[in-house]
């Protein structure tokens, strides 16, 4: 193991040219899965994931756990009730004494002071799965999927990123605070079209730099020449008292064929899922042909592969 500790806890602990390095070899573990042919960095000494769940998780669980597995290594699953993650005893004790036994920690849970608590007393990698605040590994999936989609001229995945302009129509949640940095930190700009009151808040997504965004009250001129239109699920996990409310305020943040017409004729469509059709999206939408949500889903687990061999590893050729 590398004798410095990096976790991945915000999209921006990473820097662009590590961006690029990840999005290559991703890209190579890719092929690897796809050929069928045994990629397994982690078999020779054994290492182990573990996972720990205080949120529930479908993408998250599996694409780590059959990623880890892939890549030769063993994973330990634990929930809310196995594990009581600063209930049963201080985050900080469990930090100490899990990083004892695994060569890497994988959480997804509420509040992203819990997730940098653990990390900070941690002796191992710790990677941010999901918080209120962050998605940073469903970001790095969209970014990799968009670099495949939409490859620069030169093959340099960063130059497939910078300069392109993401509509985000929705909530101003983890997802849209999570795109913030990587625009910031990348170089293109974020639209961003939420109803009153659901506002990203900049200093809530670490951003220092407001010329990565642009607001718009009307979430059709927030498509207005996009490249890739993306939105979430109304009410996010921890919400769902808002639900009724929600649905009322967000009623005309749909993404409907209307607005991809009004993006860029070639603009992509993702969706980090589970998907409400009907509600954020229409069926049209996501089933349609500028849909890319499933190998959106899928890159999920060789965008994770990369970034679990390069917080473990290091950089690989």
């Amino acid at each position: 193991m590398s004798t410095t500790i990096r976790h991945y806890l915000q999209f921006k602990d990473l820097s662009a040219e590590e961006y690029g390095h990840l999005f290559q070899r991703a890209a190579f573990i890719k092929r690897k899965f796809k050929a069928v042919e045994k990629y397994q960095p982690f078999a020779d000494p054994d290492r182990t994931l573990a996972m720990i769940f205080e949120k529930a998780s479908t993408r998250t669980r599996v694409s780590f756990e059959a990623g880890m597995y892939q890549m030769g290594g063993s994973v330990v699953h634990l929930t809310t009730g196995d594990s009581q993650l600063g209930r049963a005893e201080p985050i900080e004790d469990s930090a100490r004494v899990i990083s004892r036994m695994v060569d890497l920690v994988m959480i997804r849970t509420y509040e992203q002071a819990k997730l940098e608590r653990f990390a900070a007393h941690s002796r191992v990698p710790v990677i941010n799965g999901l918080t209120n605040e962050f998605h940073p590994c469903q970001i790095l999936a969209d970014l990799f999927t968009l670099v495949e989609y939409r490859p620069a001229p030169g093959g340099q995945p960063l130059d497939a990123i910078r300069g392109k302009v993401v509509a985000w129509v929705g909530d101003g949640n983890n997802m849209a605070n999570t795109w913030l940095q990587a625009a910031e930190l990348l170089g293109f700009t974020v639209h961003v079209s939420t109803p009153g009151g659901y506002e990203v808040d900049p200093v809530l997504a670490g951003i220092s730099k407001r010329d990565c965004y642009k607001v718009f009250k009307d979430p059709r001129e927030a498509c207005q020449g996009a490249d890739l239109v993306t939105t979430d699920v109304w009410t996010s996990m921890g919400f769902e008292a808002e639900n009724e409310v929600r649905r009322q305020a967000f009623a005309k943040w749909c993404v409907d064929e209307a607005m991809m017409k009004l993006a860029r004729p070639d603009a992509l469509f993702m969706h980090c899922l589970p998907a409400h059709r009907g509600e954020e999206v229409t069926a049209e939408v996501i089933d349609g042909p500028q849909s890319v949500v499933w190998d959106e889903a899928e890159n999920r687990l060789h965008a994770q592969k990369a970034l679990m061999e390069y917080l473990l590893l290091g950089r690989r050729n």
